[in-house]
C-alpha cells in the first residue's frame, strides 16, 4: 500500500529539470513544451492542457521523489503523507 502521494503542479514548472536530473526514474522533460512530467502519473486537465499531476508511491520511491521536490526551485512538486495527509514539502 502506497505511503506518500506526489503532486506536481504543472503549469507552475519552468523547465530547469533539476526533477529530472536527480529522479529521472520519475521524472521527464517533456520534448513539446520543456515542462518537467511525472512519468505514469495520472493527469488532470482543463481546456486541453495538463494542470495537475498526481502518484501514489511507496517508502522506497520516497527519496529519490524528496530529492526532485527539494531540487526544484519553485516548489510545484509536493510530497504528501497519506496516512496523516500531511505535506511534507
Amino acid at each position: 500500500m502506497a505511503e506518500f502521494k506526489i503532486e506536481h503542479d504543472r503549469p507552475g514548472c519552468i523547465g530547469c529539470g533539476a526533477c529530472a536530473a536527480v529522479s529521472p526514474s520519475f521524472w521527464a522533460m517533456d520534448p513539446v513544451d520543456g515542462k518537467s512530467d511525472l512519468i505514469g502519473a495520472k493527469k488532470s486537465e482543463e481546456s486541453g492542457e495538463v494542470v495537475k499531476e498526481e502518484m501514489e508511491i511507496d517508502k522506497k520511491d520516497y527519496d529519490s521523489n524528496m530529492n526532485a521536490a527539494q531540487s526544484c526551485p519553485v516548489n510545484v512538486i509536493h510530497i504528501i503523507k497519506l496516512k496523516e495527509n500531511e505535506k511534507l514539502i
